[in-house]
């Protein structure tokens, strides 16, 4: 009888873990050696991991692809319940998963130049941060730089004859009024679907947190094309007064 029949059929082995979260071996053994993950199964001298383990994966890379660090995401996970399971987790990861596109990437200053399409001067690269679309991490290996959704639109502007002043002023201003917006509609989010979805947890399998995480994925799709619509109704109306008045 081989190894697997004599387990659990959800169980897996480290290889067969990495291969279902997208990582390499050598990462998934790395986050075990950090304590991120629970120790696994022994059954004699073969390790074996379930579901529990491939649901802290996946939130690691949820809280990766908002910049955290590992040490901010040992924290994370310290503080969730020690008995939280798949379903836990996967409500947690969806509504923690980045609205942006593609995965995190970590870049040299010379590698930020090529994404840029052009060489960035010092002080671009600090206006770029300060305007919140480009993070800089200074470690052994000198500083990374990791562009956020939207650090391409600041290469054009930077490009466009307008004043610092103007751009950091229009910046505040989206940022303000983006944060109050983002804060009331993940609160109605969490009360309007994922908490009455908790409330039947009994009633619930990893299929039905699975189908949770899809319906969200689609409501930020529809959210963010909601929100470009009605700010350009919005403009629109602005306009529109602006005419009248004349």
């Amino acid at each position: 009888m081989s190894a697997r029949a004599e387990v659990d059929s959800d169980l897996r082995t480290i290889d067969e873990l990495a291969t279902a979260a997208g990582l390499t071996v050598r990462t998934t053994r790395y986050y075990a050696s950090l304590g991120l993950l629970p120790p696994p199964a022994r059954r004699g001298r073969m390790a074996w991991y379930d579901d529990t383990h491939l649901a802290r994966l996946e939130m690691i890379r949820a809280l990766q692809g908002h910049g955290f660090t590992l040490q901010a995401i040992e924290r994370y996970l310290a503080s969730l319940p020690a008995d939280a399971g798949v379903e836990d987790l996967a409500v947690q990861r969806a509504m923690l998963t980045s609205w942006t596109v593609g995965e995190p990437q970590e870049l040299t200053r010379r590698q930020l130049d090529q994404h840029a399409g052009r060489r960035l001067s010092d002080d671009e690269v600090t206006l770029i941060e300060e305007f919140g679309l480009l993070r800089r991490v200074t470690g052994e290996r000198g500083a990374r730089f990791t562009p956020v959704h939207g650090f391409d639109v600041a290469v054009e502007l930077l490009q466009v004859d307008i004043p610092v002043a103007g751009m950091r002023a229009a910046g505040d201003a989206i940022e303000r009024h983006m944060s109050a917006l983002a804060e009331e509609l993940t609160q109605v989010l969490h009360d309007e679907v994922v908490e009455p979805w908790r409330q039947e947890r009994d009633h619930r399998s990893r299929e039905d947190a699975a189908q949770l995480e899809a319906t969200i994925s689609i409501l930020r799709r529809l959210t963010l094309d909601a929100i470009v619509r009605g700010f350009q109704r919005s403009a629109n109306q602005v306009i529109a007064r602006s005419l009248d008045r004349r």
